[in-house]
């Protein structure tokens, strides 16, 4: 992968940040974290990978708020970012906080599992 290509997807990933963590006012989006941004190589296409926090109502209406802001998203990302296309931004949502929450909560189940095994 090109240089320039990563620092796009960089540059993408913390201007989004940015703007969502200081321009967006939308009630509906929660605790959104950016985890990853992915471009296509023509530029043309973002997929912005998310992780949200809260409960699966809470997720949807937080999506739900993003997809209606994209548009705003994108004019803004066009003025901090000079490149000759805007990227069309797609959201993809991650599990990660959830699934290390379960991980975590299998590990703390599996100690103290083998705490009583060794006490008895």
């Amino acid at each position: 992968m090109s240089r320039r290509l990563n620092r796009v997807e960089e540059a993408c990933k913390e201007e989004l940040s940015l703007i969502l963590q200081k321009e967006i006012k939308d009630p509906r989006i929660g605790f959104v974290t950016i985890t990853q941004v992915k471009v296509s190589p023509d530029l043309r296409h973002a997929r912005v990978y998310l992780s949200i926090l809260g409960t699966d109502d809470e997720i949807a209406h937080t999506l739900s708020g993003l997809l209606s802001a994209r548009g705003y998203l994108r004019s803004r990302l066009g003025k901090h970012l000079r490149l000759k296309y805007l990227p069309e931004i797609e959201f993809v949502h991650e599990h990660v906080a959830e699934e290390a929450l379960r991980i975590y909560e299998l590990l703390k189940q599996v100690g103290e599992e083998r705490k009583e095994g060794q006490v008895g």
